[in-house]
């Protein structure tokens, strides 16, 4: 039974069905909050945002299941246990994360689902992604901060986007990755470069900061948003399976260890030079903990940090149905309608059920392609910013 299952995870013809389910469904919920967005929201903001949380934990939830329980992934959270039971997923909180693995951000998507805040999953993010179908749609009607990396333009856009936010009835987690691209060889030679040049701390395992968007985002949090959450994530690198998009969809498990610390927003500094300084600190931080976790598979035996026994969260058993019921609604008609094509015995009909099942599988190789670190965006690789704030 076991090894059969092994051979369905790497079935090229299981993950093509994976993609019919999966972008099909979000053209649906599209749809649905595009309908919404114009006759719901311009009356209620409130019930529109209720109701998009769902939607939003439907269309997330299906790649959560991929991580949870399709390749058995574990998340091992470092956080004090006090804070955990008090704080988390329940209140708003602006996340400040490290961006090193192509999975990162479905690693938190884990996460939050588990704390039942998948929905309200919020991030800043290039302004290109809002015109991809479904998941860049998605996170345009779901009212994600999308930036040009311009600041003059962008400045406005965070100020107003993130007093929008921080009104939600519900928590929400905002994310930034204050890197702006992932880490590689080449962009962190880069990186210390211009470390070097203005005697900032120079870091090891990432890349120097973009401290503008940090600092802009923090006047229109005061008084709403009462936490930011300091994450750092790290996988072992001596394992077989490395965490990509690729492991995941082969059904092969990874574990992923955060640490995670809330830093009470009356904590964070009140002027702009102070505070990017704060922003440096906590990458220094960063990369003593990463420093340790490297060389000893521990965060804290050479970090200085006080150790933390970690929390192992449970997958939740919804994720599970949501697949089952999305699958039925979607390859049930699909593959009626793929073989009375491929059964008719006319070529146009057979063509098109070819093109069908091409273009599905154009897209999820173009989606996995677009995760892999290979492929990331050229920010930081040949320039950096002339001013730090």
């Amino acid at each position: 039974m076991w090894p059969n299952l092994q051979v369905l995870k790497r079935s090229r013809t299981v993950h093509l069905l994976f993609a019919i389910t999966f972008f099909t469904s979000g053209i649906i919920v599209n749809i649905l909050q595009c309908f919404l967005y114009l006759t719901v929201r311009p009356v209620s903001k409130y019930v529109y945002r209720k109701i998009n949380w769902y939607l939003c934990a439907t269309l997330y939830a299906q790649l959560v299941f991929m991580g949870d329980w399709w390749s058995g992934s574990e998340i091992l959270i470092y956080i004090d246990k006090d804070d955990y039971d008090r704080y988390w997923g329940k209140e708003h909180a602006y996340c400040v994360m490290n961006h090193t693995y192509e999975i990162d951000w479905l690693i938190g998507w884990m996460l939050c689902d588990r704390i039942r805040l998948l929905g309200n999953c919020k991030a800043y993010a290039k302004k290109v992604i809002q015109y991809m179908p479904v998941l860049g749609w998605a996170w345009k009607f779901s009212e994600f901060v999308f930036l040009e990396r311009s600041f003059d333009k962008d400045r406005e856009v965070i100020n107003r986007q993130i007093t929008e936010l921080a009104d939600h009835p519900d928590p929400i987690w905002l994310l930034l990755f204050p890197e702006g691209t992932r880490f590689t060889v080449e962009k962190h030679k880069a990186s210390e470069q211009f470390a070097r040049e203005r005697n900032l701390p120079e870091l090891k395992y990432h890349l120097q900061p973009r401290t503008r968007g940090f600092i802009a985002s923090l006047p229109s949090m005061k008084g709403k948003v009462p936490a930011i959450y300091d994450i750092l994530l790290a996988f072992k690198e001596d394992v077989h399976d490395k965490p990509t998009m690729t492991t995941l969809l082969f059904g092969k498990p990874v574990v992923a260890h955060m640490y995670m610390k809330r830093i009470p927003m009356e904590d964070v500094p009140s002027t702009e030079a102070e505070q990017e300084k704060f922003l440096r600190d906590m990458f220094v931080g960063k990369d003593k903990l990463k420093d340790s976790f490297v060389r000893t598979g521990d965060f804290f035996t050479l970090s200085g940090v006080k150790r933390i026994t970690p929390i192992k969260t449970k997958r939740r058993f919804h994720i599970v149905v949501n697949m089952i019921v999305w699958t039925i609604v979607i390859l049930c008609p699909s593959i009626y309608y793929l073989v009375t094509l491929f059964s008719s015995g006319k070529m146009m009909y057979v063509t098109i059920a070819i093109g069908i099942l091409m273009l599905f599988s154009g897209l999820l190789s173009k989606t996995i392609g677009m995760s892999k670190i290979s492929s990331g965006s050229s920010y930081g690789k040949e320039s950096t910013p002339k001013k730090t704030h």
